[in-house]
């Protein structure tokens, strides 16, 4: 018997393949030209995505070159109304319109997938009590059971996950760069669930991912390692990120087995999963897979943009668990950044600090931009 394998076989069983060894697959990127195309769709479809996320910068590239949104500003500046509102009710239509395009999945995987994210104003990032009020604003804006509403992991920030957690919204953390700090974002989430427990919410319903950045960190160590320049720190370009980013899954496993754990789940709470962003590879370098083909471990989630989604159908190598068998190695090569004179609280603290600052260029180069449509648009119906 021949066997025919057509291309689009191929892209379903490599992408199968990933979800199958436990891995969600979310596309990192939204726009109302991908919704209104059928394009969404057709990735859930026929690609394996199961979720979406959005940031600052996304709706940025999404809105600031109008396409798509010309009758909405057109409408917007007609109402007089304030940038920051025309923001808010262009990124909140396009979030709730992919929530409703993904909510057959959330139906089927009982809440677990399916899911549209929004972040809050990245101005906020640390202020607690306005980044609460935010979450609380963009969850009834959207008024979607399957938005989760994203809160960055600065100290800040921290609190403002337990107290969204704890009024039973869902909540993707964002910008999480090194152990320590995801170590505080699941005690954030666990404080949050016992919260919500204490008020008699179901916790069945409550869901969270916890963000950690990949890509970022070999950029920034790959930088300092090849100024070093010798044979022992280039070796070792290209290890950080994977590094760091399995020492955050051996994190994880230790909490979620662990005894607070324990009595969450018989109230059958759901395990807050990691999330690995900033997948698509900065370096030309390294194959373009790297941070999908490497990091495959069960309950997690790959977020990706869709070049890197369409690269991991066309040549991804799925293996298996690429993750819990490198603990020891993961270990070895921080250490030896580090004995390198690489500093690592210095490396993510400056991570951090740049992924925020990068949020509020990108936000108020939207608002900007926005601006300018709704003044144009304003004299256009003067």
């Amino acid at each position: 018997m021949i066997t025919v394998t057509t291309e689009a076989t191929a892209t379903a069983g490599t992408l199968k393949r990933l979800s199958d060894e436990g891995v969600s697959i979310w596309l990192d990127d939204l726009s109302r030209g991908r919704i209104e195309s059928g394009n969404l769709a057709e990735l859930v479809e026929n690609k394996n995505v199961v979720g979406v996320t959005t940031n600052p910068s996304i709706f940025q590239a999404a809105i600031g070159s109008g396409e798509g949104y010309e009758e909405q500003l057109a409408d917007l500046a007609v109402r007089g109304v304030t940038v920051d509102e025309a923001v808010r009710m262009m990124t909140t239509a396009d979030v709730r319109a992919a929530a409703d395009i993904l909510r057959p999945v959330y139906d089927a995987t009982d809440g677990r997938d399916g899911r549209v994210s929004i972040e809050v104003d990245p101005r906020l990032a640390h202020h607690t009590a306005a980044t609460i009020a935010e979450a609380r604003q963009l969850a009834w804006l959207v008024d979607r059971p399957n938005v989760m509403i994203k809160i960055p992991a600065t100290e800040a920030g921290l609190p403002a996950i337990t107290e969204v957690i704890a009024q039973g919204i869902s909540v993707n953390v964002t910008l999480i760069f090194s152990l320590e700090r995801y170590r505080e974002v699941m005690d954030a989430y666990l404080g949050g669930l016992e919260k919500a427990a204490a008020k008699g919410l179901d916790l069945s319903a409550i869901h969270s991912v916890a963000s950690f950045f990949v890509s970022r960190v070999d950029s920034e160590i790959d930088k300092r390692l090849t100024a070093i320049g010798t044979d022992e720190a280039l070796a070792l370009k290209g290890k950080a990120a994977l590094a760091n980013a399995r020492l955050a899954y051996a994190a994880y496993e230790e909490v979620f087995e662990g005894d607070r754990w324990t009595a969450l789940a018989g109230a059958k709470a759901n395990k807050q999963r990691p999330l690995w962003a900033s997948t698509g590879v900065k370096d030309p370098a390294y194959k373009s897979t790297l941070y999908v083909d490497e990091l495959v471990a069960p309950g997690t989630v790959n977020t990706m943009p869709e070049a890197t989604l369409n690269a991991t159908a066309d040549h991804g190598e799925i293996t298996g668990d690429t993750v819990t068998g490198g603990y020891a190695q993961a270990r070895a090569d921080l250490a030896a950044v580090q004995a390198l004179g690489i500093s690592y609280d210095e490396v993510v603290t400056r991570l951090e600090d740049e992924g925020v600052a990068k949020f509020e260029v990108a936000w108020q180069d939207l608002l900007n931009a926005v601006k300018k449509s709704l003044s144009g648009k304003g004299a256009d119906a003067a």
